[in-house]
């Protein structure tokens, strides 16, 4: 079962719990475009965690978050963070599955299928992993 992150202060200490927790074991799915062959050091976890706040925090502008989900706010395991830019028709009434944005997961993720993702959003991703 996964729970919604809703409120923003709630998503900050979360953050920092993963932050914590970054120890080489986690793989980052970014779903439609980079699928991970292993889990990123924690370096680069901690980069793609701080990337993807700044996005959530500048393109979600909205009193509360909600687009967040994890399965144990203190040992997650399963996180699934969907794109501000990409939540579809709120009520389901398009039809268009919308899948999550990132996945970042303990175990490794299983492949969703193909997706069309923004250029702008690729780039985006190319460019945190850029030095």
């Amino acid at each position: 079962m996964l729970y919604g992150i809703r409120d923003w202060a709630r998503w900050d200490t979360f953050q920092k719990t993963l932050v914590e927790q970054a120890d080489g074991g986690w793989y980052v799915y970014f779903v439609g475009v980079d699928f991970p062959q292993a889990p990123l050091d924690a370096v680069a976890f901690c980069k793609v965690l701080g990337a993807i706040d700044i996005l959530l925090h500048h393109d979600h502008k909205e009193r509360y978050l909600g687009i967040v989900y994890v399965d144990d706010f203190e040992h997650p395991q399963l996180i699934k963070i969907y794109d501000p830019n990409n939540l579809g028709a709120s009520c389901g009434s398009s039809g268009k599955v919308v899948p999550a944005g990132w996945i970042l997961s303990r175990i490794p993720p299983e492949p969703l299928g193909e997706f069309v993702v923004p250029e702008g959003r690729k780039r985006w991703w190319r460019e945190i992993f850029q030095d």
